[in-house]
């Protein structure tokens, strides 16, 4: 099956190689000047990969969709509406689009989803892929779990057929506004993870764990999803990699911001704690992790005393 990565950080880089891997034919496609793209096309490396001579990699945008019937997009999410605009221009009419990316949209709270439907034919069926797991660990054979989701129901287990490996376990999801939202939604906690280990607090992570799945999962039943969801793969079942691990990028910027020190990689849910601070205004949601890690990235709040507002709150119940 011919299927192209839209996006060559990382994670796209990564899933590239991983279905190269099982069978498929892969182009990559990314920016002309994008560093990632100049270096995988001169070394056919990066940081944690060989790429194979059977990997196509391009900057031709054009010649990388018309080849694919399945499109993985994996970009930063706030450029995405711009991305799409640009890909609706071209002849996408029946392929499969499956969204490797998390986060919410500034300012219009839309999920990714429902950027990528505006824009795209209504033939052309749209699937989100999420779900725990660093392309460090699996690159090494480590294995994990994963969920695939879409609102067409026959999408989800044909995909789940062509990506299934014994390194990926794909489960069929069955709540879209749920996995979308929580998918996001565990880089604003992961932030709040990484403040608590730059303040030496990191035994306070299990309340963090406890706390951030029930305020997320209060917003998703809001928004008319599964509160279920925020209890799965998408987001608790997400939290090692983001709370933990030394490669969530996440959980490094929030550690580096409380240290004052500067972080230089994109941390996606700096612009997803706002969106999701709105979408608690718009669905009158108290959120007060996220509310406390937007307000310290502003510099509207020092990190221990939003840590401490979160954690010696008025006496209420568990749930």
């Amino acid at each position: 099956m011919n299927i192209t990565l839209l996006g060559c950080g990382r994670w796209g880089s990564f899933i590239g190689w991983y279905l190269d891997k099982i069978g498929h034919k892969v182009t990559i496609w990314g920016l002309a000047d994008a560093p990632q793209l100049i270096e995988l096309k001169t070394t056919r490396k990066n940081n944690m990969l060989s790429f194979r001579e059977s990997i196509e990699i391009t900057d031709d945008l054009e010649a990388a969709v018309s080849s694919a019937e399945i499109m993985i997009i994996s970009i930063s999410s706030q450029a995405l509406r711009s991305f799409v605009q640009r890909l609706a221009k071209l002849d996408i009419k029946g392929k499969k689009i499956v969204l490797c990316m998390k986060g919410i949209e500034l300012g219009t709270g839309c999920r990714l989803t429902q950027i990528v439907e505006e824009y795209v034919p209504e033939e052309t069926k749209v699937a989100i892929w999420v779900g725990p797991g660093h392309p460090q660990s699996f690159s090494q054979g480590i294995p994990n779990c994963m969920v695939i989701d879409s609102r067409h129901e026959e999408l989800k287990p044909y995909l789940i057929s062509k990506f299934s490996s014994e390194l990926i376990r794909f489960y069929v999801g069955q709540d879209l506004i749920g996995n979308e939202i929580g998918a996001a939604a565990k880089n604003s906690i992961g932030i709040a993870a990484g403040m608590l280990d730059g303040l030496n607090l990191s035994a306070l992570k299990g309340a963090l764990m406890s706390r951030g799945t029930r305020e997320i999962s209060r917003l998703i039943k809001a928004m008319g999803g599964n509160e279920l969801s925020a209890y799965g793969l998408c987001h608790l079942g997400d939290y090692e990699a983001t709370l933990f691990s030394k490669y969530s990028h996440n959980r490094m910027f929030g550690e580096t911001l409380v240290k004052g020190e500067k972080y230089g990689l994109l941390a996606e849910g700096v612009d997803t704690t706002t969106a999701l601070c709105q979408l608690g205004e718009k669905y009158n949601v108290d959120l007060p992790i996220c509310k406390g890690v937007a307000d310290v990235i502003a510099g509207k709040l020092d990190a221990k005393q939003a840590l401490t507002d979160m954690f010696e709150r008025s006496v209420k119940s568990e749930f």
